[in-house]
């Protein structure tokens, strides 16, 4: 016992500090669970050195912590208690306090990954053990297809234990033995008002405590400005009715960001224990009149279920009566119904019961290549009680949209369409940094040992100023990819839209833990860390397909209207025609939620600046965005991109990925296809901006990036600070500051943060002279990365006036009580020099004299 006691002193005086807060402990680490492992082979443990309240002594304490504190899956210390396990099961450990069938049944109930070997090894053991480990198999999903080839092999010859392991699976028990979900659910609502963010639920200055989901949860809602005593009231409302399950009621809720800490969070509050999963809850209700679509696919893999409807009537307090099967909310006091709703998609019932999207999907999987094995060795099998997903029927000579038509090609078919369930193949993954640690969670308890698709991990988000957890957290991500297979960007290699964007091709289907991730070519469905860490390891997309919104661009560019400009149009067109309004709750109209974003008409556009618009399309609320470029453009694109990757990217990545891409744009630039939408192609509404019309610079204001107002209406408002940076940024940007600022000064209360994109952008700025312009007139050029956008290092002063090039401007993201305009570069510039939001009629004078006539030498793309 002597070398185990540190370990248990530190880790008993973590469980103290963090029972304070009303948190349990973190899981047990490698080191923590060797310690454990050790203690329960000693013959003469200390009954009284360790005992957890309500056990009896140190070896059910021991025991407790081995069974219910240790992450499942391929985690270091999953490995460290398979192998201890396995050899209890060999005979090679000897434990009193764990007999050969405790150790398969503990063995069974670690998930999938680390323990399967040990457990299949079993099946050619004595009866009372192949027996227990075959109960465990058979409700196990998170298989390896080696071993799911293993357990045939073992069927084929003849072991019975392995032919009910594939039985079971083909007639999928492992749903069957999950419990229902009822169809009648009394629960007591909380409810926020408004538009709830995922900043709000999960705030980014929290970012570095994300994996850890109790204590990041003790965050939630602590930056909303009307939510800042939710948690409080939350602990009233459990007081006041104890045992009731919470239902969380609100009016917009979740959009902003991809983060599953958001969710994570919420369902942390709302919902229940996973058995033998420590710090992680899953279920629980959610209904609002309006769910963001990435945290409504969060909440789906918390195995919760979001319900959008009418949710003005869900009030504080009340306690109400959820009838699935009727779809009503029914007031239990009054017997009033107060919202109908339905269930859509109709699967988040199977998904709920399973724990979770993924697993039902993994689990689906499973069932769909045992019924193949069974009908290959001529074994009778039942129906599953699961619903395994059909081939999508489609109409003859049906016309697709160019959405449709990419998600088809990826899943083998001519297109899809809107409502239809489909599997994408995920072309390329990208995860950042400051989700990238609940995605390796994610992946860990999925079993991965190597990417399925090519995988990129950036470290753009905590680039800016990198305190010593972000600096850990950066080797240990940058390890893990690299061991998986994946790429890993440095920290100042700069935005990972940016970098992952480069290694694109036109028919690509894709994910990334990001918001923003809105490939300007292809198409993408960004994502939280549960779905990219599915992606990741599968190497396909669960989808259903949502309904396409066109926007049709007409007329001719007006001179000093820039492609920031035409971004903000889309709002302000569709602002201008009802389709969309500044309401909450009930009222809200917005034509892009939850659907795909189909840009037309502008030609005129780079591929480069065209990622502007798709970005973008992450603050409309839409699923997902596809551009219609000129074909000649995409190859030109591909090919500067090819250039970088072989003569640049590949000689500082050590990964094999990179060749991949190589091999694939190479075969591609042979035989270039570009698709588009077809005539007919059916959507859900369509929208016009008529270039003609667009006469002076749009900008959003404070604080909602739906807001769009004119240069005139913004015109005079005083700036204290200014953002050029992010995402929506690229080279051309920041030439068109240089020439606004050249020779001039600003203003000495001025503060100006230029950030550019990318290592590449960089360099090249710094090689025209521009970062010496913008040094010399009193900016500060910072490092490549996220910076002020994200707003968990880098922060504006506390209720500054702000123009920024960003891409959202949400309350307290840039910085405590900061207004912030969100603009052109031009714009920015102009704010800076002035203090002032400029007139048109400065803008124009500037514009004429400083950037038209350089325009060309502006505008030239970066180029490799």
């Amino acid at each position: 016992m002597s070398d185990l006691n540190p370990v248990f002193d530190n880790y008993l005086k973590a469980v103290h500090e963090r029972e304070a807060r009303g948190i349990p402990p973190l899981p047990l680490s490698d080191e923590e669970t060797q310690a454990v492992c050790e203690a329960l082979q000693s013959d003469s443990l200390d009954s009284r050195a360790m005992v957890k309240p309500g056990l009896e002594d140190t070896a059910q304490t021991l025991l407790y912590m081995l069974r219910e504190r240790v992450s499942p899956g391929v985690t270091d210390s999953s490995y460290v208690k398979a192998e201890f396990l396995g050899g209890i099961l060999n005979g090679e450990k000897i434990s009193r306090y764990i007999s050969p069938l405790d150790a398969v049944e503990m063995l069974g109930q670690m998930g999938g990954g680390a323990n399967i070997p040990f457990m299949v090894e079993a099946l050619d053991a004595g009866k009372d053990l192949a027996a227990a480990a075959a109960k465990a198999l058979s409700l196990t999903i998170l298989i390896s297809p080696l071993m799911i080839t293993k357990i045939a092999e073992l069927a084929s010859d003849g072991n019975p234990f392995a032919q009910n392991i594939l039985r079971s699976w083909a007639e999928a028990r492992w749903f069957e033995n999950m419990p229902p979900v009822p169809q009648k659910v009394d629960c007591v609502i909380i409810r926020t008002s408004g538009e709830i963010n995922t900043d709000f639920l999960s705030p980014a200055q929290e970012a570095i405590t994300r994996d850890d989901i109790p204590f990041h949860a003790l965050s939630m809602l602590s930056t909303s400005p009307d939510d800042t005593d939710f948690l409080q009231r939350l602990e009233g409302i459990r007081k006041e009715n104890p045992g009731v399950p919470i239902l969380f009621a609100g009016d917009v809720v979740g959009t902003g960001s991809s983060r599953k800490s958001a969710s994570n969070s919420l369902v942390w509050w709302i919902g229940n224990d996973i058995p033998h999963t420590p710090n992680k809850r899953r279920g629980g209700i959610v209904m609002a009149s309006k769910i963001a679509p990435i945290f409504f696919n969060t909440l789906r893999g918390c195995g919760a279920i979001p319900v959008r409807c009418q949710s003005g009537n869900l009030l504080e307090g009340k306690i109400v009566e959820v009838d699935f099967s009727r779809g009503t909310v029914t007031e239990k006091a009054s017997n009033e119904v107060l919202a109908r709703f339905s269930v859509d998609p109709p699967s988040i019932m199977e998904e709920s019961r399973s724990g979770g999207r993924n697993l039902l999907i993994i689990g689906r999987k499973l069932t769909v290549r045992a019924r193949e094995l069974c009908a290959k060795q001529g074994m009778e099998v039942k129906e599953p009680t699961v619903t395994l997903p059909g081939k999508p029927e489609l109409p003859e000579n049906q016309p697709f949209s160019l959405a449709q038509k990419l998600v088809g090609r990826a899943a083998g078919l001519p297109g899809i369409l809107p409502g239809q369930y489909v599997e994408p193949q995920a072309h390329i993954v990208f995860s950042q940094d400051t989700t990238g640690k609940m995605t390796r969670q994610e992946l860990e308890e999925l079993a991965c040992t190597h990417f399925a698709t090519v995988y990129i991990q950036s470290f753009c988000h905590t680039a800016a100023g990198p305190r010593s957890k972000d600096a850990t957290m950066q080797t240990n991500l940058t390890r893990f990819t690299n061991r998986l297979g994946g790429i890993a960007l440095r920290p100042g290699d700069g935005i990972i839209h940016v970098n992952g964007n480069r290694l694109l091709l036109p028919y690509f289907v894709g994910t990334g833990g990001d918001s923003h991730t809105r490939y300007p070519i292809g198409i993408s469905f960004p994502a939280g860390s549960d779905l990219v860490a599915f992606a990741g390891s599968q190497g396909y997309l669960p989808l259903d397909m949502p309904e396409s919104v066109l926007v049709r661009f007409k007329g001719e560019v007006q001179p000093g209207i820039t492609a920031r400009d035409l971004v903000n149009a889309i709002p302000y067109a569709a602002l201008r025609q009802g389709k969309l309004n500044l309401k909450k709750g009930d009222d809200k109209v917005n034509v892009f939620a939850d659907r795909i974003l189909e840009i037309q008409g502008l030609d005129h556009i780079s591929v480069m600046d065209s990622y502007k618009f798709t970005d973008t399309s992450a603050e409309r609320s839409a699923a997902a965005c596809t551009f219609a470029h000129n074909p000649d453009r995409i190859i030109e694109y591909v090919q500067n991109n090819l250039t970088f990757l072989k003569e640049t990217f590949k000689k500082r990545n050590p990964s094999k990925q990179i060749q991949v891409i190589i091999n694939l744009m190479e075969k591609w630039l042979a035989t270039p296809e570009v698709m588009e939408a077809d005539e007919g192609a059916p959507y859900a509404d369509i929208i016009e901006v008529d270039l003609d019309t667009i006469t002076e610079p749009l900008l959003a204001a404070p604080n909602d990036p739906d807001k769009i107002v004119t240069l005139s209406e913004a015109a005079g408002t005083a700036i204290d600070e200014v953002f050029v940076g992010s995402c929506m940024t690229d080279i051309t940007d920041f030439r068109a500051v240089a020439k606004i600022l050249g020779g001039k000064l600003l203003p000495p209360s001025m503060r100006f943060w230029t950030v550019p994109p990318d290592r590449e952008s960089n360099t090249k700025l710094a090689d025209e002279g521009v970062h010496h312009t913008l040094l010399s007139a009193g900016a500060n050029v910072h490092v490549p990365g996220c910076s002020l956008c994200m707003g968990n290092q880098a922060q504006v002063a506390t209720g500054a006036t702000v123009v920024s090039t960003s891409t959202r401007n949400f309350d307290n993201r840039m910085g405590t009580g900061a207004q912030v305009f969100l603009g052109s570069s031009i714009v920015a510039a102009l704010s800076a020099l002035d203090g002032k939001i400029p007139t048109l009629e400065e803008y124009r004078a500037v514009y004429r004299e400083k950037v038209g006539p350089f325009e060309k030498e502006i505008s030239t793309p970066m180029a490799f």
